[in-house]
């Protein structure tokens, strides 16, 4: 561990997190593989190469520019709520050293989307960012309310992901369902006309889904436009062998112990989608191997928060190498002819 990480874990988990997006805007640019094996695509969107990072590091947009000079391939901003919001009471933000793991329960503590839309109207520079929306914790029309967000931030986006697996909003995690999904995606759909703005639409799911309830958003999804999904947010579950003891604190677990749940839903996800939807796989990836079996899962894109946690900057690099030379081990010569590839 370098010293400055060691540095960060001494500091209150939240503090650390702060700490860590002021020296972010300043980042010196890493170098990163530049691979055509890793080349891919985020819907419509080309990428040099599949890693990006997962919204919750940079929730108000802060610190994009410096995100992208770490070598990201793409960041998503957020969640971003209509309102400003202080989030839940702390801490809210727990460590599991032991398991290489977080537990959060924020509660979409955010700035609001006015402050985030000046904030991505200034931005300057290229690079691939998306913003990931939610709805205020006393929101009376999520339907309304998510409509009001994506109005105003899809324009300044290259993508927009509609969040509706948090599990620290109460409620939130039954928007999944396709019943109460539907109106939403409609209303965004409406929206994106309206704008005449052609942002990809994703949405964020919970890993904790069953797989009758998967079928049912997938469909959903397909039906209503939808350009993908994430798979997944945190967990409500403590998967077995958990050594921290602050393992039971309430909140979503990311980290380590969530790649296999993570990387299962994925994979019935894929098989349920049959190639309708770009798929980004997302849970604890922390190696160029997890990177691998995620995409040999069926994504063709993938998103870290975690590792970087407890890695550093540096993890991007080293898992793009480990990734390419995996590839290249493969004999595959393009990342897409390996989406999927355990399917069969």
């Amino acid at each position: 561990m370098t010293g400055w990480l060691a540095l960060l874990r001494r500091l209150p988990p939240e503090t650390a997190h702060r700490t860590a997006l002021r020296a972010a805007r300043l980042a010196p640019a890493l170098p990163v593989p530049r691979s055509e094996r890793l080349r891919t695509r985020l819907g419509p969107i080309d990428l040099p190469h599949p890693l990006g990072l997962a919204a919750g590091f940079d929730k108000d947009g802060e610190a994009v520019s410096g995100l992208l000079r770490l070598g990201f391939s793409f960041v998503e901003v957020g969640t971003v709520t209509p309102r400003p919001q202080a989030g839940n009471p702390r801490p809210r933000l727990f460590r599991l050293e032991e398991d290489e793991a977080l537990v959060n329960r924020m509660g979409f503590n955010n700035a609001g989307m006015e402050r985030v839309a000046a904030r991505l109207a200034r931005r300057h520079g290229r690079g691939v960012v998306g913003v990931n929306i939610g709805i205020n914790r006393d929101s009376g029309d999520p339907v309304a309310d998510y409509r009001r967000v994506y109005e105003k931030l899809a324009p300044l986006a290259d993508y927009v992901t509609l969040n509706v697996s948090s599990p620290n909003t109460p409620g939130l995690r039954d928007l999944q369902a396709a019943e109460r999904l539907r109106p939403i995606l409609e209303a965004l759909r409406e929206a994106q006309a309206r704008l005449a703005v052609a942002r990809p639409l994703l949405v964020k799911i919970a890993p904790d889904l069953t797989e009758q309830d998967l079928a049912a958003l997938v469909e959903t999804a397909v039906a209503c436009g939808v350009a993908g999904l994430i798979v997944g947010n945190t967990t409500v579950s403590r998967p077995q062998g958990l050594r921290s003891p602050l393992a039971r604190e309430p909140g979503g677990l990311s980290g380590r112990p969530l790649f296999p749940l993570a990387t299962g839903a994925l994979r019935t996800t894929a098989r349920l989608a049959r190639g309708r939807l770009c798929l980004l796989g997302c849970g604890g990836i922390f190696t160029g191997a997890d990177a691998y079996a995620m995409i040999r899962a069926g994504a063709s894109a993938l998103q870290i928060f975690t590792a970087l946690v407890y890695r550093g900057p540096r993890v991007v690099r080293t898992i793009l190498r480990e990734l390419d030379a995996l590839l290249a081990r493969d004999g595959v010569a393009r990342l897409e002819d390996a989406v999927g590839a355990d399917l069969a």
